[in-house]
């Protein structure tokens, strides 16, 4: 086979993965007629994006439970949320974008920015922001992963995130309660809360529908908020509400 750039040659290395299971280096250097070294080199990269797991002497798939089910068509009006979030970004910003089906809205938006550093708990949003072609600078959290919110969690991935400061975190939430602040579903909020901590500025993305929903755990309190991005349709009374808790409302046009 000749000698391809490195975007063919990795794309062919993941046709051959998901056909195979598994491969080794020996095999893809024979296949892609290139060296050994350049194939791990291949793999490290691949693996740094969450598309396979290195094993010695080759790489497995990653499990289908890890890269299947949460990736679904945005709504419009998601998408107007996450247009009007993606504003608040300046060239060389160092940005959170926690896992969420609004928060990977943003990531369309990233091509028109410069020198950023996106740090992600998300195996979808990794591959997206990946697939830019001005690619930021992608970290991962690692950690433990969690089936429920197709994220990983946990002590390790709060440990990475405390060894660095960040401009912004750009976070979702399952409800919205005025008197608290965001809620979730999921009890796993430890994470959310050191991505707080890290961040000079904290981005609430959500639609307006989501505000009352009767929501046990709180993930993210008032005083850790700074800008709450939604709808146009949210009620007048419930923004001057979170305007009160010293929250800054930004609203997106509603879109059907």
């Amino acid at each position: 086979m000749t000698k391809r750039n490195t975007q063919q040659r990795r794309h062919a290395i993941l046709n051959q993965l998901n056909q195979q299971g598994e491969v080794s280096v020996d095999e893809l250097s024979v296949l892609l007629d290139t060296s050994e070294v350049t194939i791990r080199k291949d793999l490290t990269a691949l693996e740094k994006n969450g598309l396979l797991f290195r094993r010695y002497g080759g790489a497995v798939a990653v499990p289908q439970e890890i890269t299947q089910g949460s990736y679904r068509m945005l709504s419009a009006n998601k998408l107007s949320i996450a247009a009007t979030a993606a504003k608040l970004i300046s060239d060389h910003n160092r940005i959170i974008i926690d896992s969420g089906s609004t928060t990977i809205g943003i990531i369309q938006h990233l091509n028109d920015k410069r020198g950023l550093v996106v740090m992600t708990n998300s195996l979808l949003l990794a591959n997206a922001i990946h697939d830019l072609e001005f690619e930021p600078t992608l970290l991962m959290t690692g950690g433990t992963w969690d089936p429920h919110s197709e994220s990983f969690q946990g002590r390790v991935a709060e440990q990475v995130l405390r060894s660095y400061n960040f401009d912004q975190l750009f976070i979702g939430a399952d409800g919205l309660d005025l008197a608290r602040g965001t809620t979730t579903f999921n009890e796993l909020t430890g994470l959310s809360k050191v991505m707080a901590e890290v961040s000079r500025e904290v981005v609430v993305m959500l639609e307006s529908q989501k505000l009352g929903r009767r929501i046990p755990n709180l993930e993210l309190p008032w005083s850790t908020i700074n800008k709450l991005v939604t709808d146009d349709r949210l009620a007048p009374d419930a923004a001057d509400a979170i305007f009160q808790q010293g929250v800054e409302v930004i609203l997106a046009p509603y879109q059907e």
